[in-house]
């Protein structure tokens, strides 16, 4: 069987979607579904890890059924994501430890201002390329390390 069809998997903020393209870049069919965001305190955003990977499932599903694709032709996947949006899981069980902290979220606002009060910016640039700022995964799981048993 050829394989000819490439799964794009994009998967947002908001929802997942799914399209299947084929090697002239025609999309020969698409599913999209959103998930729920969460919102614990002011300025806090989470998403359920859990429900991100069954949402994504079911788009995925839905494109190939819509196409009536034999999955045998798919040759590659192709995935975009959250970026920073962090999600931590247990090694034993498979499940995530805690909601997925999205990129957005600026629980750790404080701790950035802190660090940068302590003239650590100059440290964790050098060491990551990156400023320090909430956006960014480190002081996320910073917080989940302190915080989540």
């Amino acid at each position: 069987m050829v394989r000819d069809c490439v799964l794009c998997i994009d998967q947002g903020t908001t929802g997942s979607r799914a399209l299947i393209i084929d090697r002239r870049g025609k999309i020969l069919g698409s599913d999209y579904s959103e998930f729920r965001q969460i919102f614990p305190k002011p300025g806090w955003v989470e998403h359920d890890a859990g429900e991100i990977w069954k949402v994504t499932a079911k788009v995925i599903s839905g494109a190939l059924k819509k196409t009536r694709l034999d999955p045998k032709r798919l040759a590659a996947i192709g995935i975009t994501n959250q970026r920073e949006t962090t999600v931590v899981w247990d090694r034993e069980t498979g499940k995530p430890i805690h909601n997925a902290i999205v990129w957005q979220c600026r629980r750790t606002a404080e701790l950035c201002a802190s660090l940068k009060r302590r003239g650590l910016e100059p440290v964790f640039r050098r060491k990551t390329g990156l400023v320090v700022y909430a956006y960014f995964s480190g002081t996320k799981l910073n917080w989940l390390l302190d915080n989540i048993k």
